[in-house]
C-alpha cells in the first residue's frame, strides 16, 4: 500500500502538543490504522477492498454484511456491519487539531451507560481506552464495546454490540476494522464533536440494491415451496424502562 506525505508531517514549526498522534506501529515497522486519505499517494487505492460510506471508507469483511439505516426521508444516519458475532460501526467526528477528543469522550460514554444501569468498565486496548457496558436490564443481556481513536482534526469511534457469549468476537471484529479504516476528512469547517456524514457512494447503492433484489427473489422462491411446519415464535424485543439496547447505543453516540 502507498502512502503519501501525512497533513500533520508538514507541520514541523507547531509545537509538540499539537501534532497528532503518531499511528502506532506493529513490530514489522507497517502502519496500522486508521488512516487519513492523505496518507494515500493515490486516494483511488483507498477505496480498494473497502466500503464507501463519505467521511469512513471501513473494510470489507466476508463475514459480515452491511446493513444501513435510514430516516423517514431515506438519508442514510447509520451503516452496521452484521456478523454473526453481532454487529459493530465506525464513524468518524470533526475533533482538535491536537488530537484529544477521544479522551473526553470516554468519560461521557462511560457516565452515559452508568445512567442507563449498565455495569461499565474501562479496559486497555490497542489505540487506549476502550470503555465496555454490560446491559442486563433487557430481554436479554447485550455488551457494547466503544473504541476512540484520534487522528488530526478527527476522531474515530467504533462500536461493537454482541450477546456476553460473543461479546470477545464481535471487539475484535471491530478492531481489525478500526485498523483498516480510511478517513475522509474533508476541508470544510466542521464543529467540534460534530459527526461527519454518513454518505453511500453509487457504486454501493448499486450492490446494495441488488443484494435486496437477490433477498426479494429468495423470499418470493421460498413462498412457492411447499408449507413447512412454522417456527417457533422468536420473543419480540421489550423496552425496558430506558428503551431497548440499540436505543440506548444511539442516545449515547448520539448517532
Amino acid at each position: 500500500m502507498a502512502f503519501g506525505k501525512r497533513k500533520n508531517d508538514v507541520r514541523t514549526s507547531e509545537p509538540a502538543p499539537e501534532e497528532a498522534p503518531a499511528p502506532a506501529v506493529e513490530p514489522d515497522g507497517d502502519l496500522v490504522g486508521p488512516f487519513d486519505i492523505e496518507d494515500f499517494d493515490d486516494p483511488a487505492l483507498a477505496l480498494v477492498g473497502r466500503h464507501d460510506l463519505g467521511a469512513v471508507l471501513i473494510p470489507e469483511n466476508e463475514a459480515a454484511e452491511l446493513a444501513v439505516e435510514v430516516n423517514q426521508q431515506g438519508v442514510p444516519t447509520m451503516a452496521w456491519m452484521v456478523t454473526s458475532n453481532g454487529r459493530y460501526n465506525v464513524t468518524a467526528y470533526a475533533a482538535p487539531k491536537a488530537g484529544s477528543l477521544w479522551r473526553e469522550v470516554v468519560t461521557e460514554v462511560a457516565e452515559s451507560l452508568r445512567n442507563e444501569a449498565a455495569e461499565v468498565s474501562i479496559q486497555d486496548g490497542p489505540w487506549g481506552r476502550e470503555v465496555v457496558g454490560h446491559m442486563t436490564n433487557g430481554p436479554e443481556p447485550v455488551v457494547m464495546r466503544f473504541i476512540g481513536v484520534d487522528g488530526y482534526r478527527w476522531m474515530v469511534r467504533g462500536a461493537a454490540v454482541g450477546s456476553p457469549a460473543t461479546a470477545e468476537a464481535i471487539a475484535q471484529d471491530l478492531r481489525n476494522a478500526l485498523s483498516d479504516t480510511v478517513v475522509r476528512r474533508g476541508d470544510t469547517p466542521q464543529p467540534v464533536r460534530n459527526m461527519l456524514p454518513l454518505q453511500l457512494s453509487e457504486a454501493l447503492i448499486g450492490r446494495l440494491r441488488a443484494r435486496a433484489e437477490q433477498m426479494m427473489a429468495e423470499q418470493a422462491a421460498q413462498a412457492d415451496q411447499p408449507e413447512q411446519p412454522p417456527e417457533p415464535p422468536v420473543p419480540a424485543a421489550r423496552r425496558s424502562e430506558q428503551g431497548t439496547a440499540m436505543q440506548q447505543l444511539r442516545t449515547i453516540t448520539g448517532g
